[in-house]
């Protein structure tokens, strides 16, 4: 197809993929030393929902019950993955790809933060740059045996999780959110977004959903009454997670030891996902 393709084939002679009637094919071809069974896409309708630190903690749980986990982290102009891993080395490469970085426990890791000189270098790159390099963390690296890779996608419907549903064999995707009915409505865009790229959505998780007093056990519900069973009935999803506010939790993000925190309500999630 030209790159001035106006789609309009009644004004135009040429015999292309949309003539003839087939959809390109945008599948990106796996590094030769990469053999990876299962791609989970985490993706978010909006930032600040958690979705890094969920994304984390599902490869962190899988890890723990002996599975082979990878993240690739998609979220190139704001990557926090290798920060909530205390993962801080530059990623080596020859000339059969890229070396992920593997943390403490194991987990092996990819993300544009662990190429730059400074991690608070800003990255100030157009849309298709950012979704190249996306498509590079697959091609170009040697994950190796991956029994769960999970895709750590930046939030929206744009450019990233486009090239990712293309080129990638996503198996299906998380949708992280928070309580507030604003941010369900902009969820349901994601969700429509993986319906209409056929990617089946396998959970929907709600960060920040309450906070569990210390002292009486009580929940109080900060951001107002949970709308995750009725986002969920409504789009068919059967399997849900709530988390609640933790200051701990945060602060072993902000540390860099993930690893070393608990993930309560996220278990079931994580059993789920090993059963695939």
């Amino acid at each position: 197809m030209s790159e001035n393709c106006t789609h309009d084939c009644g004004s135009c002679s040429a015999n292309c993929a949309s003539r003839e009637g087939s959809a390109p094919d945008f599948a990106a071809k796996a590094n030769a030393h990469s053999r990876v069974k299962k791609v989970i896409g985490v993706v978010s309708g909006k930032g600040g929902v958690g979705k890094s630190m969920v994304t984390s903690l599902l490869s962190v749980l899988l890890r723990r019950r002996g599975l082979t986990t990878a993240i690739l982290d998609a979220d190139i102009t704001g990557p926090s993955i290798p920060k909530a891993f205390g993962v801080k080395e530059q990623l080596m490469a020859d000339d059969e790809g890229i070396y992920p970085a593997v943390s403490a426990t194991g987990v092996k890791m990819v993300s544009l933060n662990l190429l730059l000189p400074n991690e608070t270098d800003p990255v100030v790159w157009r849309g298709p740059v950012i979704a190249g390099t996306v498509k590079q963390f697959w091609t170009d690296v040697r994950w190796e045996d991956v029994d769960f890779m999970f895709v750590d996608m930046p939030p929206g419907t744009g450019d990233v999780p486009l090239t990712v549903f293309q080129s990638l064999p996503v198996d299906g995707i998380i949708i992280v959110t928070s309580p507030q009915e604003l941010v369900g409505m902009i969820v349901e865009k994601a969700m429509n977004m993986a319906k209409l790229m056929n990617v089946p959505v396998l959970g929907l998780v709600e960060n920040m959903a309450y906070f569990q007093c210390d002292q009486c056990g009580k929940r109080h519900y900060i951001f107002g009454e949970s709308h995750l069973n009725e986002i969920a009935l409504r789009n068919g999803i059967d399997l849900t997670a709530q988390m609640p506010l933790d200051p701990a939790l945060a602060a072993a993000c902000d540390a860099g030891r993930v690893e070393m925190a608990e993930a309560p309500g996220l278990e079931a999630l994580a059993e789920a996902l090993q059963k695939l």
